[in-house]
Parts: C-alpha cells; sequence; structure tokens
C-alpha cells in the first residue's frame, strides 16, 4: 500500500474514531463521504460529493450527503466553506490554513503560511478583543484559467 493510501486510511480511521466517540453511527455511505472529503484536495460542495458517490451508492441522496456533512461539521471533522454566493465547499483539513481562490471557475487551493498566526495576537493585543479565530481569502486567477485567457 502506498504511503498516500495509508495516511488516507490512518486519517479515515481518526475521523470514524471521533464520530463514534460522539456516539455516531458509522455507516457506509458516512465512510464513503468521510473517504472522498480525505482523499479530496478540490474542497468539493455536497453536490460535487453527490456526482463521485451516487454510481457507487444509488440510493445514496443529495440530502443525505447534507445531513452527514452537518455531523461531520459539528464534530469538527470538516470546515464549511462559504464564499459570497457560490455553494459551500468542505475541506476535510482542518488545521490552519488559508485558502487561494480563482475568481474565474472557483477552484479553491490550500494555502499554508505558518506566520500569519502572528496576526491574531497582534489584533488581540491592538484591539483589546478575545480572539476566537480568524480567516483570510486571497483571490486571483489559476494556471488553468490563466491558459484559456491567454489563447
Amino acid at each position: 500500500m502506498s504511503a498516500e493510501m495509508e495516511s488516507i486510511e490512518h486519517q479515515l480511521e481518526d475521523s470514524i474514531a471521533s464520530l463514534r466517540n460522539a456516539g455516531i453511527r458509522i455507516t457506509p455511505q458516512r465512510q464513503a463521504i468521510l473517504r472522498f472529503l480525505i482523499s479530496s484536495d478540490t474542497h468539493p460542495t455536497a453536490d460535487e460529493i453527490y456526482q463521485a458517490l451516487s454510481p457507487d451508492f444509488p440510493n445514496i441522496s443529495v440530502a443525505t450527503i447534507y445531513n452527514n456533512l452537518r455531523v461531520f461539521k459539528k464534530t469538527g471533522i470538516v470546515n464549511e466553506l462559504t464564499y459570497g454566493d457560490a455553494s459551500s465547499r468542505f475541506d476535510f483539513n482542518t488545521h490552519n490554513h488559508y485558502h487561494v481562490i480563482c475568481e474565474n471557475c472557483g477552484k479553491i487551493v490550500d494555502f499554508h503560511y505558518p506566520q500569519l498566526h502572528e496576526v491574531e495576537h497582534l489584533a488581540q493585543h491592538v484591539t483589546g478583543f478575545k480572539i476566537s479565530h480568524h480567516r483570510m481569502e486571497i483571490y486571483g486567477l489559476c494556471p488553468e484559467c490563466q491558459e484559456k485567457e491567454s489563447q
């Protein structure tokens, strides 16, 4: 088994353990949704998850996907990303990171820059607020959309 597959399986096992500890029953659909989220780096929408899983789970519905995503969000396994009027996207990576978003196609790519966490400390110091979290979004055109524009 490849290192990537081992990592996905490990993350899946950890997530299932978290759900069980929260008293949540583990179903094949729930496992499939989790596995898809873990292996996806595209921050999928509920509809994209549905499209990917419906061939293997013909009885699954978009409502089932949304209900499971709500459970995952509540237990802290996924983050819901909302940007304007676009559909929510879901991110399995709940560690602090940032997103670069294509203004044309909506593609979202993770961006890690550890020094940005210092912004919270500075904001707290300057304003007196008790800071709970922050969100930073960077917008531009992805390489694929740049290529299309240049043609």
